[in-house]
């Protein structure tokens, strides 16, 4: 059995933060009820291509494990059902603009009146202040993730993967659940609230913490560590490798292994601050001593030497290396694979039980199953 089996959620998110989010909670075990739109549903399910059929990668990739149902919220049935739904759940999640959902009647009040002991969390971007939507671009600009990113004399970049997303809807599920005990414990229901320009600033980490030491606001480096060296990217002969030399008897065994003992008693290089004050001339060093060595060397000489270190793979790499990927089977798209969730419990990773729904597909289930107003 699964931590979250037995519970119920009902879901009034889309994009990504909230299924991000809610599909976590599904892969522990809730059962996720996903309220969408009709004629449209999530917006994501039509942000391609690629698509599989006429459903988007984008939303297959983060709603499997959910039941959708269709509830026109414009409507006094609608917001009825809806709310009907809702206090027949344990945890109700929503990411509309601050302010929707009192407008809609479907608030932490109006909610918590018909089940006191509701766990609701309201994700949003900026917090509850601040009714602007927070789309991952924009809130990784303005949380200063994008100020670190990139090369030193390139422009601010942002990261790859959504990470403002994908962290605020972890956020989410740890702070659920992390209610869900109390509940447990006390019999009290919880208001949460996670924006996602918190959620970056709070894992700004040592970057933050260097400003509120120093005062100084901190730069980009590229793929370079701003306070281990060497601590990076290297060129080889076949690619491109990662080096991380985390202390000073890691970065001796290396020049061992690399027939250059002399590098590390070389008082530019000898410690870890020397090492980073001396950083361009250390990299320069080290460019020329690995540019012509192929990956599989290097790697075998940071390995023996206890340095961690990898190669830089494609997505295509890693996925299809990855024992994360799940199959299922959809009625009408037939196999779907996505990358599942990473805990194991008990030795055991959580699978797929329901491929990502077609819109409204668990309408008049849901709606039987509950007794819910129509």
């Amino acid at each position: 059995m699964l931590p979250l089996s037995g519970l119920r959620v009902a879901d009034f998110t889309q994009a990504l933060s909230g299924p991000y989010c809610t599909m976590q909670l599904a892969d522990l075990g809730a059962d996720v009820v996903k309220v969408e739109r009709p004629g449209h549903g999530d917006d994501s399910r039509t942000w391609g291509p690629p698509f599989v059929g006429d459903t988007a990668a984008y939303f297959l990739s983060v709603n499997r494990n959910k039941r959708s149902v269709v509830l026109d919220l414009k409507t006094d049935d609608g917001v009825a059902a809806a709310l009907a739904l809702a206090a027949r759940s344990d945890v109700v999640v929503q990411n509309w603009l601050p302010g929707t959902a009192e407008r809609l009647g479907l608030g932490y009040a109006a909610v918590s009146e018909r089940a006191a002991d509701i766990v609701y969390c309201a994700i949003s971007g900026y917090g509850p202040e601040i009714a602007l939507p927070g789309y991952d671009q924009v809130v990784q600009g303005t949380s200063g993730w994008m100020s670190l990113t990139g090369a030193p004399d390139g422009p601010p970049t942002k990261i790859g993967v959504p990470v403002g997303d994908v962290a605020t809807g972890m956020f989410a599920t740890q702070a659920i659940v992390a209610a869900l005990v109390r509940r447990e414990r006390t019999g009290a229901g919880a208001h949460l609230e996670v924006a996602m320009q918190d959620s970056l600033v709070a894992m700004l980490v040592y970057h933050a913490g260097a400003f509120l030491t120093t005062g100084e606001s901190p730069h980009r480096n590229g793929n370079e560590h701003s306070t281990v060296a060497p601590y990076g990217t290297f060129e080889v002969a076949d690619g491109y490798v990662n080096l991380a030399v985390g202390n000073d008897r890691q970065w001796q065994r290396l020049c061992a292994e690399l027939g250059r003992t002399e590098l590390a008693t070389d008082a530019r290089f000898a410690t870890n601050p020397a090492r980073s004050v001396n950083r361009a001339v250390l990299y320069a060093t080290l460019d020329s001593l690995l540019r012509t060595r192929p990956a599989a060397e290097v790697l075998a000489c940071a390995l023996a030497a206890g340095v961690p270190a990898g190669r830089i793979s494609t997505v295509a790499e890693s996925v299809s290396d990855s024992h994360l990927v799940r199959e299922v089977t959809h009625p009408r798209l037939g196999a779907l694979r996505s990358v599942g969730s990473p805990w194991r419990f008990d030795g055991a990773a959580p699978g797929v039980t329901r491929p990502p729904p077609d819109l409204g597909q668990h309408t008049q289930e849901v709606v039987r199953e509950l007794e819910l107003p129509r």
